[in-house]
């Protein structure tokens, strides 16, 4: 008996000492990002990855409903990501009603404030857009997320920013961490640049760009602050006064989440609490989307991309035009200093020095009137503009047809 309970106890050290150090064990069986794959998968599934079981969304809102922190990835452009985004923020809110916060990758804390009136109901749209810079900080098609924020709204559900400001962003980008001035420095959150995952899924990432070392390097750089940013964010709310007690959402791009290696793995570095990964991924997708899709070779990883996954189509947000123009935001007004070919604005006679002065019966003081009525046109629809052109007025009808790629 003495031997054989030495015998088990050397196995079972000499195992952990093989996974410690990465020496070569059995052969692996199955695919650890997707142990059990799903038959016949379906638009629609809803996937416990550890398991391969289909769950109704029910089930998996009880499963997941003390988890404190619940990380969603999306498809940036996929309305079908983000109704997934919503289905378990309102699903969370009925077992949870006045615990819950929601916070994205898509604002920063200097936007804080005004974040902050959009959620108690103290700005209609409009206002809340221009004042938190929507159209130039994010650009993503707002229509994608005015259900999630009205809900927060009418909710009264704290919106959490996360993001590093773009400042910061473009400078540390360009410059070496060791070059950078301390007054830059001194705003960066602790850097961690060892996961070796996370710098094998950035550089596959980048090897669709023929740029060179140096641009890699920053890329990685950029990355790496995203992640750490927003992480260090979310342990600073989850600690503050006004996160204790709540169950927090976070939503950021699928690359910041997938894994665990991004946005997650960081957080408990700073603060060890429970969470898990929900995704989506597509299984239908049209031609027109194909096209738009870079070929990257992502590596194999030893570990699932999600906890939760949903199957989903491609499903591109009908509402939101593009004219075609490059608007000079250095002039007074809406100046057009380029037109693109083949744009609506080129099919309707507009031309580079034009000065648009209406939309309809829309006064357009500055780019942000013109982007939002964009914004909220779809195909079919027309536009009149009221245009100066040198000394001549003139008034041209813009129709829009589907947006280009």
């Amino acid at each position: 008996m003495i031997k054989k309970k030495g015998f088990s106890i050397y196995c079972s050290v000499l195992t952990i000492s093989l996974l410690l150090a990465g020496c070569a064990g059995p052969k692996l069986i199955g695919n650890p990002e997707f142990p059990y794959p799903v038959e016949h998968p379906t638009v629609g599934d809803l996937i416990h990855v550890p398991t391969g079981h289909r769950l109704e969304q029910a089930q998996m809102l009880e499963a997941i409903g003390n988890t404190r922190v619940i990380f969603i990835g999306e498809t940036h452009d996929n309305q079908a990501s983000h109704q997934l985004q919503l289905d378990v923020l309102q699903g969370l809110f009925q077992k949870n009603p006045g615990k819950l916060a929601l916070a994205m990758e898509m604002f920063t804390p200097e936007q804080q404030p005004v974040i902050d009136l959009w959620s108690a109901g103290k700005l209609e749209e409009k206002k809340f857009l221009r004042q938190v810079g929507w159209f130039k900080n994010w650009r993503m098609n707002f229509a994608l997320y005015r259900p999630l924020l009205a809900f927060c709204r009418d909710k009264n559900i704290p919106i959490i920013g996360l993001n590093a400001p773009k400042s910061l962003v473009r400078k540390v980008g360009r410059t070496p961490l060791d070059k950078l001035p301390d007054s830059l420095r001194s705003k960066l959150p602790e850097l961690d640049f060892s996961d070796r995952y996370q710098r094998a899924m950035t550089t596959s990432i980048y090897s669709g760009h023929s740029m060179g070392q140096a641009m890699q390097d920053g890329f990685l750089r950029v990355q790496t602050l995203w992640d750490e940013t927003m992480a260090r964010n979310l342990a600073d709310y989850l600690q503050s006064p006004a996160g204790q007690g709540r169950q927090l959402v976070a939503i950021a791009g699928g690359n910041h989440v997938r894994y665990g290696f991004g946005i997650p793995r960081r957080l408990h570095r700073r603060l060890p609490v429970s969470y898990l990964l929900i995704g989506s991924r597509e299984i239908e997708i049209s031609k027109e989307r194909e096209a738009q899709l870079m070929d990257v070779d992502m590596p194999r990883f030893p570990m699932r991309a999600w906890d939760y996954l949903k199957l989903t189509r491609y499903e591109k947000i009908n509402v939101g035009m593009k004219l075609g123009i490059g608007i000079d935001e250095k002039s007074q007004g809406v100046m057009v200093k380029m037109v693109m070919p083949g744009s609506a604005a080129k099919k309707a006679g507009i031309k580079k020095g034009d000065l648009l002065l209406k939309a309809d019966e829309h006064r357009l003081q500055e780019p942000f009137d013109l982007l939002y009525l964009l914004m909220n046109m779809q195909a079919g629809q027309t536009l009149r503009l009221d245009i100066k052109r040198g000394d001549e007025r003139l008034l041209l009808k813009v129709t829009f047809q589907t947006n280009p790629a």
